[in-house]
């Protein structure tokens, strides 16, 4: 039997953190630490090493995005879901590009949130599904919100097929078993894409493939 998966919660509201807490002991997820901002939430990271970190992005001193900045500066390893009320695009993508692996709304449902855990803490990543149409849309229709620009990238058309099942939070098991290749052959993809992209990790690879409008 394994052990089950554990998680900090970063969130300003006590009430939010113990509806949370409930939700996922539904759910079989431990939960070995909470924190009410940012400072406190690099501690209880430090101390517990979790699978995978809940984090809110407005918090009142050091907020979401002070977090992951500190958590990057201090080589602290660990996934990070966003779970926030905040739906707006170019926050969403601040959060990606400060070292976030997913990115959820709070009123997802306890069936969502189990499967983002265990999603990340498998080496994926998940942005809400609303969100990554949205911004396609906008990355279809003008220029990206930040109004950052990347190189281009010379993908092949399987590359791109590994690539938007990154998008969608798939890890290289799963992309495996859905383009029926090799677990070590998706492993292959996923690197040469990073490297083509310039980009530090899966989720870096998504945002930059968004931008130059690859997953199309």
């Amino acid at each position: 039997m394994t052990n089950p998966l554990s998680v900090v919660i970063v969130d300003d509201q006590n009430l939010v953190r113990h509806g949370i807490r409930s939700l996922l002991e539904l759910a079989d997820i431990r939960v070995i630490g909470e924190a009410s901002d940012g400072a406190a939430a690099i501690d209880v990271i430090a101390a517990t090493n979790p699978d995978v970190v809940l984090l809110d992005l407005r918090m009142p001193r050091y907020d979401g995005l002070w977090t992951l900045e500190n958590l990057r500066l201090r080589e602290l390893e660990v996934p990070v879901l966003v779970l926030t009320t905040f739906n707006d695009d170019t926050l969403v993508l601040e959060a990606l590009r400060h070292g976030a692996q997913g990115y959820l709304l709070k009123d997802v449902t306890l069936e969502q949130l189990k499967t983002a855990v265990h999603t990340l803490a498998a080496g994926g990543t998940l942005i809400a599904p609303s969100i990554t149409d949205r911004l396609l849309r906008a990355i279809r229709s003008g220029p990206a919100p930040t109004g950052d620009t990347f190189p281009p990238a010379d993908l092949t058309a399987r590359e791109v097929e590994v690539l938007r099942l990154v998008a969608e939070g798939l890890n290289n098991r799963e992309i495996a078993g859905a383009l029926h290749l090799a677990e070590g052959t998706v492993k292959n993809h996923v690197s040469t894409i990073l490297v083509k992209l310039g980009a530090r990790d899966r989720t870096n690879a998504v945002l930059r493939a968004l931008h130059e409008g690859l997953l199309r």
